[in-house]
């Protein structure tokens, strides 16, 4: 699709009248964690700003809001305080054999753990649109919807609708968790409501296999619940690489999660005992509590973008170019809603290079090029660039691979058996790092730096020349030597090394 590009530092089109006067420069629909970004950066570039989003609780059995949005009030923030409590679990037990006497039982209290969530959301909340305060945006909380190419409607909690007219506006109303059809729905929760239960359950049935799901399983385990995930494929967190996906299923089931592989829920029944869960292999199970992890839909629904005219792919995700830009001049949409790349730090990325090209007289494309991205199981997965799959499909020669598995220094005190497991793809051409992965703890923490090497280029040559950090778990980058194996295109891999 053609577009005509930054002139005099905004983008310029003809389907925008630029005579025309507007309440404000930009309105963003939506003040998650791009929406706000995008509203900052633009407000710091000189544009007067306007960005709407629902208070904290319900105003609809549908909608959800909150400033700050889903990552800091119901997603990576909140998973992360609670993985962070799960993990103390197998960290007493692992202490036992550090020289720690544990004496008496230890006890949990999820009420305690679920107020200092609270309380950090409580504050992260207040820091959000306080950054949006000091850089001169207008907050403005109720649900907003498009009426027109430069018209926005806001609804408040009362009922009251106020209009608003703007040069530009953005639509960065996130994602929401999906519910499969099956009888007894209703019975189940989803992520949303799995981070503020009101008491921990003792048997939680998890129905799904990505990120949500082994998130999720691992954090209930971890507070010593019994735990059965149930996925469709044969390993859970499809879209990875398939050798860290069997890694990461048998550290969940070494941990004492139930797997269930191959198998869908067909009903849910209510009855004394709890939830009764069965299976589409006639199996039966009692829960009490039942989660949905089965994908996100794009936020669109409550938009009226149909009726101003915006295109929508079959996802209900709103199409945008590489700019973000719709097919409707002034209408732009940036993270989750665009169903692109739906992880925080991209909607950040995008938010950037909106207010950059549109405000900032800098014409900018968001680069989906080695983004790392991490698992938050227990131990985690992290990953950036390529997996062994991905640089099969798209190579042109043998790529070679490197994987240490290892048992970490720290488990062979605790007595834990749990391995660490590393990869890396390399181009054997070109002698270029195309991916990485890591299974085990701080593997997020290790990655970040990893993803930074990737960015610039990488060698293997110049991974093996840099001095490890000894001892640590993260010199097993730069002293993987030996090729594991070399692997043609084709997927068949070379005996001769």
């Amino acid at each position: 699709m053609a577009r005509k590009m930054l002139i005099d530092g905004e983008v310029n089109n003809p389907a925008i009248n630029e005579d025309a006067q507007f309440d404000f420069d930009l309105f963003v629909i939506g003040a998650g964690s791009g929406g706000v970004r995008a509203a900052r950066f633009s407000a710091n570039f000189g544009a007067k700003v306007g960005i709407c989003e629902l208070p904290f609780h319900p105003i609809s059995s549908e909608v959800i809001g909150g400033v700050g949005g889903t990552c800091v009030i119901r997603g990576c923030v909140p998973k992360k305080i609670l993985v962070y409590g799960a993990t103390f679990g197998g960290e007493i037990e692992d202490a036992r054999n550090y020289g720690w006497e544990l004496h008496e039982r230890v006890d949990f209290n999820w009420k305690k753990l679920l107020q200092k969530k609270t309380d950090e959301i409580i504050r992260l909340n207040g820091i959000y649109k306080r950054l949006l305060s000091n850089a001169g945006v207008k907050l403005y909380e109720g649900e907003g919807k498009i009426v027109g190419p430069n018209e926005v409607e806001v609804t408040q909690l009362d009922g009251t609708k106020l209009s608003y007219t703007a040069k530009h506006i953005l639509i960065a109303t996130g994602s929401r968790a999906q519910r499969p059809a099956i009888p007894g729905q209703e019975l189940a929760i989803t992520s949303d409501e799995a981070l503020s239960l009101e008491e921990l359950p003792r048997r939680a049935v998890v129905l799904g296999g990505g990120y949500i799901a082994v998130e999720f399983a691992s954090i209930w385990r971890g507070f010593g619940c019994t735990v059965d995930l149930f996925f469709r494929k044969e390993l859970p967190l499809r879209g990875f690489d398939d050798e860290m996906r069997a890694v990461v299923a048998r550290n969940l089931e070494g941990r004492g999660i139930n797997m269930h592989p191959r198998t869908n829920l067909k009903e849910l029944i209510k009855t004394e005992d709890g939830i009764k869960v069965v299976t589409d292999h006639g199996e039966e199970l009692f829960a009490d509590v039942v989660l949905f992890a089965t994908g996100r839909a794009p936020n669109t629904k409550r938009l009226n973008l149909e009726a101003v005219g915006v295109d929508l792919d079959k996802t209900g995700a709103v199409k945008v170019d590489e700019y973000s830009r719709t097919n409707i001049p002034s209408i732009w949409a940036i993270g989750d809603v665009t169903n692109r790349m739906n992880l925080t730090p991209v909607a950040l990325m995008e938010g950037t290079c909106f207010a950059k090209t549109v405000f900032g007289g800098q014409s900018s494309q968001p680069d989906y090029s080695n983004i790392p991205c991490a698992v938050f199981s227990i131990p985690p997965l992290s990953v950036v660039g390529l997996s062994e799959e991905q640089a099969l499909e798209q190579a042109s020669g043998d790529i070679l691979v490197f994987t240490s598995t290892f048992n970490p220094m720290k488990n062979t005190v605790s007595g834990r058996q749990e391995k660490t497991v590393m990869k890396l793809i390399v181009d054997a051409e070109t002698d270029k790092v195309l991916g990485a992965s890591m299974c085990g703890s701080d593997a997020p923490e290790i990655m970040q730096g990893i993803g930074i090497a990737l960015k610039c280029g990488a060698t293997k040559a110049q991974f093996d020349s840099t001095v490890g950090i000894h001892p640590s778990t993260a010199e097993e980058f730069v002293t993987m030597r030996s090729v594991t194996r070399r692997v043609t295109p084709s997927g068949k891999p070379k005996t001769n090394l």
